[in-house]
């Protein structure tokens, strides 16, 4: 067998000081690279900038370790052409802003200059977590997107039971259950859509949410075969770890592996190498694509390396 070549790798994310080592996926990530003998470099966004039509960065050379209080150092500092590493991981949680589009752009023109980025740039600019689930009809609760507050009250009407959320969120913020008889329907639909200025998405509300907001990992369009239940906190209604829900390891069932099975192959298509498909009961109500959470917890419960399965796809594809 022919020995594997040693990768650089780079990681765009939020500050490494102030991540939590213990849930970051990222760091689980960075850490399975060391592990590999790869180099491992760490760069936030403002590190990036072109000259000329070159994307380079400011990127800093770290050491990795997997302690709590004292995670990693940083081994050197430089400015480099970003296509001199073998692929960069886009890893900076959203919100997904102008600022975030921008690093898409350059990412993507270092992409044209033989980097390999993941997730692929414009694949992440076209699937919105939220909206992207409309391209899902058969697997999506029914759904509508709007800024329009009369049609969301047409929906609310229809379904009696709704939730509404933001478009560019995460970590649960600015989710609203809606019930039809609820006296702050319209506090709630003015602030969630600015008075008519943003558009949001309204699903019909899944009962089997006290269950678990199910989170399945798919690498390269292979789901790992286990996912993670967020179940809500005594009196929350969001399944948010951010937002204080436990945590359950559970067998994929015969309807997510049909789901996976079916928008895998689509994501992997695109150059979404990482995805986080949100599911309650049977359904998807997000994909996510920019960070996409869960893999310690995940390799903790079933003593998996999906981390590694990441890269493996990776060396693969600096490999050809």
């Amino acid at each position: 067998m022919t020995a594997q070549r040693s990768l650089s790798i780079g990681f765009i994310m939020d500050p490494l000081a102030s991540i939590n080592t213990q849930k970051d996926s990222t760091f689980a990530m960075m850490l399975e690279a060391q592990r590999r003998g790869w180099r491992v470099y760490y760069l936030q966004q403002h590190d990036l900038f072109a000259d000329d039509g070159e994307v380079s960065a400011r990127v800093q050379r770290v050491t990795l370790r997997d302690d709590p209080t004292d995670w990693f150092s940083v081994e050197a500092e430089t400015v480099c052409a970003l296509h001199a590493l073998d692929a960069v991981l886009m890893r900076k949680d959203p919100p997904f802003d102008m600022e975030y589009i921008y690093s898409t752009y350059l990412l993507e023109l270092a992409e044209r200059q033989g980097l390999l980025v993941v997730n692929k740039p414009a694949s992440v600019r076209a699937a919105n977590e939220k909206l992207f689930t409309a391209w899902f009809p058969q697997f999506t609760p029914e759904t509508r997107v709007t800024r329009d507050m009369q049609r969301l009250r047409e929906f609310l009407a229809q379904h009696q039971h709704i939730v509404v959320k933001p478009l560019d969120g995460m970590g649960g913020k600015m989710i609203f259950q809606v019930h039809a008889d609820d006296p702050n329907t319209g506090v709630i639909l003015e602030t969630i859509t600015d008075y008519g200025q943003h558009t949001v998405m309204a699903q019909r509300f899944l009962p089997e949410f006290k269950h678990g907001d199910k989170r399945i990992l798919l690498v390269d369009g292979v789901a790992f075969p286990y996912g993670l239940a967020r179940i809500p906190a005594a009196g929350e209604s969001r399944g948010n770890l951010a937002a204080g829900a436990s945590a359950e390891g559970r067998e994929l069932t015969a309807r997510e592996q049909e789901i996976c099975a079916s928008i895998g192959p689509v994501l992997r298509d695109m150059g979404l190498m990482f995805v986080g498909l949100d599911v309650i009961g049977d359904y998807v109500t997000e994909i996510n694509v920019t960070s996409p959470t869960c893999i310690r917890e995940l390799d903790r419960l079933y003593q998996g390396n999906i981390a590694g399965l990441l890269l493996d796809a990776i060396a693969a594809r600096r490999a050809v």
